[in-house]
């Protein structure tokens, strides 16, 4: 009895984890809509309550990058001008994975905001690289078929390129690099919808077996 007991705990733990993963998913995808409308505030809502409810939460589809929710959370704050709350949350999505280039992005945004210019250079020159190599990569990997949608036209690579020679020449235009960086975020979020998008419409049916 006790092991049948048992079974049916572990089964209702189970079958109530994953509706909370699928209540959580539901969050980031409607914070993502609202962040893509410029909806911030409401953005933020949506991630917050994802964080809440699942702080590991990690959104992954794809050849996207992957993205943990307290990232999102960040972003939100830092376009809704919490700009100490976002250092700390940026910095906390960063701990959890180094390699969030667009968390870094944000962070650097948020360090300049808060007058650390030299730090938030940094950050932002960090961040732009690592996505300019994730692109990169994902175009030339064969195995990833869908690189192939991810900025085809290399706008987000050549603005990038544009960014990282003012950074490193003599007339550094804070005014133009904050929007450049604020922009790319954004476009980031844009192209991993895009390319998914893409994909499907030209992916060849499967014949039937």
């Amino acid at each position: 009895m006790k092991t049948k007991s048992s079974l049916v705990l572990f089964s209702l733990f189970v079958f109530l984890a994953g509706c909370t993963s699928v209540n959580v998913g539901g969050e980031v995808q409607s914070g993502r809509q609202a962040l893509l409308k410029g909806n911030n505030e409401a953005a933020l809502g949506y991630f917050y309550g994802a964080a809440q409810k699942d702080p590991n939460y990690v959104y992954a589809t794809g050849s996207s990058p992957k993205q943990g929710v307290w990232s999102y959370v960040g972003r939100s704050e830092y376009l809704t001008g919490r700009f100490p709350q976002a250092r700390q949350t940026l910095e906390r999505a960063l701990s959890a994975n180094r390699e969030e280039d667009i968390a870094r992005l944000y962070l650097g945004l948020t360090l300049a905001r808060e007058g650390d210019r030299q730090r938030g250079l940094k950050e932002i020159e960090s961040g732009m690289r690592g996505i300019n190599n994730f692109l990169d990569y994902i175009n030339q990997a064969q195995r990833y078929s869908i690189g192939q949608y991810w900025d085809p036209g290399r706008d987000i690579r050549s603005a990038i390129q544009s960014d990282l020679a003012m950074i490193s020449g003599k007339d550094l235009d804070w005014q133009r690099l904050t929007a450049d960086t604020e922009w790319l975020g954004i476009r980031m979020e844009q192209e991993s919808d895009l390319a998914r998008r893409q994909e499907a419409r030209e992916r060849p049916p499967r014949s039937p077996e």
